[in-house]
């Protein structure tokens, strides 16, 4: 299927509509002078008639006789453009007399539904208009008056214009699409040149940006839109990028913490104590692989929008104090202090499964980050429709600087100077993810060397 450019459909429309907008304009070109033409010539029958009319006599003796000496001498005296043919018939419809142009030919005679009207008919093969006018005397009818006019010369012009019309409309159609066409070619320009800058930016080269036009109209708007999706795009590819590389290195060190022990396992042989003590190591870090390897599942099953969600109503109270009994030996180890006073049963309605996830992950955090023989606070309360839940440590806190950052998948503020707390940095990444999903607030507020204080916000 033949298919135009873009230039070209631009150009094909611009002559579509305005060869719809001229077609109109010379229609109402041909009407308007139909009607001038026929309007002039019918008032000339008119007035025609009218100064026959006046002119003719009726003799008393005789009914039918009509005096014609004096039209025929005036007629005789005339000089028109258009030929006037004049014809009179008695009550029996026989012809009285008629002008000389009409040589051997006279007018027709119509019937008495066609009287004083207007009739398009044609004498010796060539068209005229006439009117036959009734004639009385004393209310009885005694002959018609027949006057008539060529339409030769009106024929003449409507066919000369509507020829000249018909051969100037696709002459201007063309015309107007070689115009429409250099126009759209100059209208486009910059379309050409986004199209250009698009082609040279490639996965490696993300850098490039389109110039954006000086008039700040539609395409200024797409060259900016197309700009800010590059943007997105980059940092998109940046953190994919980043990703990648932080998860290989999250995943290749406890591979490389289990080679090593078993390398060094079968070295030598060993007592039953110590192969207890490496195999109990090896299934600790196969563990922590194990649960690193389901948090890249979970965060890309976020990432790519296919958790689906199960909205119900759960009891708030019970999904903490579930997660505390889960992490009971780590705070039974650690000697952390766990306060937590409910005044009341809070119910929400929400993902049972990604609540827990998110208590638990942040629970972990602060008994984690917390000192030994350190103190969480975990409380619940009601702001109007929506349900709080707080949950503070006292442990190492947070700077200001990388509060914003932590919830980007492994990172992890102020690792190096921690190195004894162990982790991925996928926990607040994972939390944050569900958060959006579930439409739960969270806000983090923290102090380095004091605390900090995590609050979520349930509708």
């Amino acid at each position: 299927m033949f298919s135009f450019s873009y230039k070209n459909r631009i150009a094909f429309n611009y002559i579509l509509s305005t060869g719809l907008l001229i077609s109109v304009v010379f229609c109402a070109i041909y009407t308007i002078t139909l009607y001038s033409i026929n309007k002039h010539i019918n008032d000339d029958i008119k007035e025609e008639s009218s100064e026959y009319l006046e002119q003719i006599e009726i003799d008393s003796n005789n009914a039918y006789l009509i005096q014609v000496n004096q039209w025929r001498e005036s007629d005789n005296n005339r000089v028109n453009v258009n030929p006037v043919f004049v014809q009179f018939f008695d009550n029996e419809n026989k012809l009285i007399d008629k002008s000389p142009n009409l040589k051997g030919f006279q007018l027709k005679l119509h019937k008495h539904e066609k009287d004083n009207q207007f009739v398009d008919s044609y004498l010796n093969k060539k068209p005229i208009r006439q009117i036959q006018i009734p004639l009385f005397d004393k209310g009885k009818k005694i002959g018609y008056l027949f006057v008539a006019m060529s339409l030769d010369e009106a024929t003449l012009i409507l066919t000369n214009l509507r020829n000249t019309l018909f051969i100037t409309f696709p002459l201007i159609l063309v015309l107007l699409f070689f115009i429409a066409r250099l126009i759209a070619g100059r209208s486009i320009k910059p379309v050409t040149l986004i199209t250009e800058t698009s082609r040279t930016i490639t996965k490696d080269n993300l850098k490039d940006r389109i110039v954006l036009p000086q008039n700040k109209d539609e395409l200024y708007v797409l060259s900016k839109t197309i700009n800010d999706l590059l943007d997105r795009i980059e940092n998109a590819v940046e953190r994919e990028k980043q990703f990648t590389s932080d998860a290989s290195h999250e995943l290749r060190t406890p591979l490389t913490v289990l080679k090593g022990t078993l390398e060094v396992l079968i070295r030598k042989p060993r007592s039953k104590a110590e192969y207890e003590e490496k195999i109990n190591f090896s299934i600790s870090e196969v563990n922590r692989l194990n649960n690193l390897v389901d948090q890249l599942l979970l965060l890309a099953r976020f990432e790519n929008h296919k958790q689906s969600l199960r909205i119900e109503k759960i009891y708030l109270n019970a999904i903490i104090l579930n997660a505390l009994t889960l992490f009971s030996s780590k705070i039974k180890d650690k000697q952390v202090q766990v306060l937590y006073d409910f005044s009341k049963d809070y119910y929400i309605k929400s993902d049972n499964y990604l609540v827990s996830i998110i208590i638990s992950n942040l629970i972990s955090n602060a008994l984690k980050y917390s000192s030994q023989e350190g103190k969480v606070v975990i409380s619940l309360s009601k702001n109007g429709s929506k349900t709080i839940c707080s949950i503070t440590d006292n442990g190492i806190g947070i700077a200001q600087e990388d509060i914003d950052k932590i919830f980007n998948p492994f990172y992890r503020s102020d690792a190096t100077n921690h190195p004894d707390i162990k982790g991925s940095g996928l926990g607040l990444s994972i939390v944050k993810k569900i958060c959006q999903l579930l439409h739960v607030g969270i806000e983090v507020k923290s102090i380095v060397n004091q605390g900090t204080t995590i609050v979520l916000t349930f509708d």
